[in-house]
């Protein structure tokens, strides 16, 4: 059989070529809808590492700080785990945000001095900085995730006047 003047082999090849062309494509838009980044992409699972805590009084402490972070489904909600200890420091922070147009907002608790309030700030592109609140206590919060790196940046006026840490996925 002839079609367009080739041969039934020469068919053959453009078919299967056009038939694996078309489901890599398929294959393509699949992966790329099921994994629809949002905002809090990179961030999904386990990290460790170490850094800094700056103190009101003036010390600098080494600290080691674990974390771990829950993208919902949709990839607009995001779950938050921070435990971080020095020598002489701990803290336990966790928070709950989602995301609406590039803005977060949600809820955050300090579990070792029990207090808790609201945030709000921006995320995407791997990154989200909020600013974050509760009764008598504000501080800023920036974390930048890059492949399997992460950096997380606090800085306030109370107890704690800045954390810097770099972290690895776990």
């Amino acid at each position: 059989m002839k079609f367009f003047g080739q041969s039934g082999p020469a068919i053959k090849a453009a078919i299967t070529g056009a038939t694996l062309a078309g489901a890599a494509l398929l294959l393509a838009v699949t992966s790329s809808h099921a994994q629809s980044p949002g905002p809090f992409a990179g961030f999904d699972g386990a990290w460790s590492g170490t850094g800094t805590v700056a103190l009101s009084d003036g010390t600098t402490e080494r600290i080691r700080c674990k974390a771990s972070y829950k993208v919902g489904g949709d990839g607009l909600a995001l779950r938050q785990s921070l435990l971080c200890a020095s020598d002489s420091y701990k803290f336990d922070l966790s928070s709950d945000v989602t995301s609406e147009g590039g803005r977060v907002s949600g809820n955050w608790s300090e579990a070792s001095r029990s207090l808790s309030g609201n945030l709000q700030g921006t995320a995407g592109g791997g990154q989200i900085e909020v600013f974050v609140q509760a009764n008598g206590f504000a501080a800023s919060l920036k974390l930048r995730t890059n492949g399997n790196k992460q950096t997380v940046q606090i800085s306030s006026k109370g107890e704690i006047r800045g954390v810097n840490i770099t972290m690895g996925r776990s």
